[in-house]
């Protein structure tokens, strides 16, 4: 338990998927955590899956932090009352739907609950921060950002740190340290951009796969092998900009020098965006293939494998970094 975590308080809002995995964060890590959510219902489910989720971890050995699951439960409150979460709260993270007015709606009922010192981070891989807190008068005051996780967040360490065009440089630094303080890795970005840098990135690489798959080129199998057997052997240990450093003699500008005319020519070759929200024939071949290759029923399944194997690479890495 890190001693700058003691009687910290965290509150969240949400208590799904995104809103457990921050609470077990928080605690694992000392903090004091309270959820927030309108449906008891919604509070109860997530006070049993919680308790499901932390024992299984730590009878796999993959609990993190120095607490057991039954004292970072003990850390871990619920409320229907969005006054009672919000007092004392140093750092609010929000985990609601991605539905913009519903965002709009909570951010306006925390711009008259919200003293000067509480960060609110949303946890929103969609909306940049201005978009939900323009029209609030205090939005400097309780210092509004996007901390977003990358899913499934006990796992996976990233977390980028988007300001609003208002948002103060104390309250990034705070949010930066204050993830560090979890273990997770921040990126703080100078400025707020549509995507974040996680999706814009991810978004390239998929628009070229469907690509790839439309037009006959390679088949879904294929096209992720080209992925998981190869590109993503080296972007599991490096980034791609390290990794064109480590392969030319001279570093990243001999490797530019070498090959930036081929990735200018075939770069032009791209073609349009595809238009990927359209349920056509080229959406219904993916989809057709990837529940050959995993079908639905066994997603559940598959993804359970994948979190147990991300486990084994996160002690791989920490031997590695």
């Amino acid at each position: 338990m890190s001693s700058s975590s003691v009687q910290k308080k965290i509150g969240i809002v949400g208590s799904g998927l995104i809103g457990r995995a921050w609470a077990m964060l928080f605690a694992a890590a000392g903090y004091t955590v309270q959820m927030y959510d309108i449906l008891e219902s919604q509070l109860v489910t997530a006070q049993q899956e919680l308790d499901k989720e932390l024992h299984s971890l730590e009878k796999k050995g993959a609990l993190r932090g120095q607490l057991k699951a039954s004292e970072q439960l003990a850390l871990i409150g619920f409320t229907q009352q969005l006054e009672e979460l919000v007092r004392d709260a140093v750092h609010i993270q929000e985990c609601v739907p991605e539905q913009l007015q519903l965002k709009k709606s909570l951010y306006s009922q925390l711009d008259g609950l919200l003293g000067g010192d509480t960060v609110v981070a949303s946890s929103t891989s969609t909306f940049m921060p201005s978009l939900y807190s323009e029209g609030l008068q205090r939005r400097q005051q309780f210092q509004m950002l996007v901390a977003h996780p990358l899913n499934p967040p006990y796992f996976i360490p990233l977390v980028e740190i988007v300001p609003a065009p208002w948002t103060t440089a104390e309250a990034l630094e705070r949010t930066r340290l204050l993830m560090l303080s979890l273990g997770q890795r921040p990126v703080t970005l100078k400025r707020e951009i549509e995507g974040f840098a996680t999706n814009r990135i991810q978004y390239a690489i998929l628009n070229e796969v469907w690509r790839l798959v439309e037009s006959g080129i390679l088949s879904v199998a294929d096209v992720d092998r080209v992925l998981s057997q190869g590109l993503g052997l080296r972007y599991a240990l490096l980034g791609s900009l390290e990794t064109a450093h480590l392969n030319a003699p001279g570093g990243v500008a001999d490797y530019f020098k070498r090959f930036g005319a081929e990735i200018s020519a075939v770069s032009a070759t791209y073609g349009p965006t595809p238009d990927t929200q359209a349920e056509g024939a080229a959406l219904a071949d993916i989809a057709r293939q990837c529940e050959e290759l995993v079908p639905l029923e066994q997603l559940d399944q598959r993804r359970a494998t994948r979190d147990a194997f991300l486990i084994h690479l996160a002690r791989l890495k920490k031997q590695f970094e």
